[in-house]
């Protein structure tokens, strides 16, 4: 019983060390305090990581205010690829906003990479 229980635990571990071929190099990015309709553009690098080419299906923002722009081209295993995110500065307050990111692994199956930008917007 318990070599199936082992067994099934390094089955476990290894498909999910091979599901992961999105790396980034971070997950969250600080815009810390901005003026309002100050430019509000950061970028996040990924690198596919697994063996064999990855496409970015759709990148969205959390809502209308948040704008990503993903490669459109499959990304070969070892290359990175910049994800642009702009954020429309006009409105004033808080930035708490999320970018999805879904893609295709090796094995044909859709995954989805959150990431996410904060900061605040100030009056001119």
């Amino acid at each position: 019983m318990k070599k199936i229980i082992l067994s099934l635990g390094i089955m476990l571990a290894g498909s999910a060390l091979f599901a992961q071929e999105l790396q980034v190099d971070k997950e969250e990015h600080d815009f810390g305090t901005l003026k309002q309709g100050a430019d509000a553009t950061c970028y996040f690098t990924i690198t596919n990581v697994g063996v064999a080419p990855m496409i970015i299906s759709n990148c969205e923002g959390s809502c209308g205010c948040t704008v990503p722009e993903c490669p459109k081209t499959p990304i070969a295993p070892g290359a990175s690829a910049k994800i642009a995110v702009k954020y429309d500065s006009m409105r004033l307050g808080a930035i708490r906003k999320e970018v999805y990111v879904n893609y295709m692994d090796g094995k044909k199956q859709m995954q989805k990479k959150v990431l996410r930008i904060k900061g605040e917007i100030s009056k001119s």
